[in-house]
């Protein structure tokens, strides 16, 4: 389905619905999330020393909202879509993107990760779309054609 970049309305709605849901949840819970100072270290997931994974439903918004021309590949460990410490898709960044802190409680991170993943999932099943787990690499390279 992302192939093409013709993506259900109502399931780009419902991704943008779990998105809100997650900001909002960072938000209200202040120290916990951590506050972030874009410094764009995380987005360098060897250097950092993590991973990011996302699912199908997050895949295809990030693709429904770039040109198919403004779609990179991930060919290191750094996000290609990190410039100087900023995000050039923030506002369609992954739920992982939009939960991970440097400086957030790893339990409420972990917390706040199941939850929406359930509701990806809930996406998945809705719209009948295969459920994966994806390194974002792999998800961004697939989408780029390399």
């Amino acid at each position: 389905m992302v192939a093409g970049f013709g993506v259900n309305g109502q399931l780009l709605k419902r991704v943008a619905e779990v998105y809100a849901w997650l900001d909002e949840q960072v938000r209200r819970c202040g120290d916990l999330a951590g506050a972030c100072t874009a410094c764009g270290d995380c987005c360098d997931f060897d250097e950092f020393g993590h991973r990011l994974f996302i699912t199908p439903p997050e895949l295809m918004y990030l693709a429904a909202h770039l040109c198919p021309r403004n779609v990179k590949p991930m060919l290191g460990s750094r996000c290609p879509y990190n410039r100087d410490g900023k995000c050039e898709v923030y506002e369609h960044r992954f739920a992982a993107c939009r939960i991970f802190c440097c400086r957030a409680d790893p339990d409420f991170q972990s917390t706040l990760s199941e939850t929406s993943l359930e509701k990806l999932k809930s996406i998945c099943t809705e719209f009948q779309v295969s459920y994966r787990y994806t390194a974002v690499a792999e998800a961004l390279n697939d989408l780029a054609g390399v």
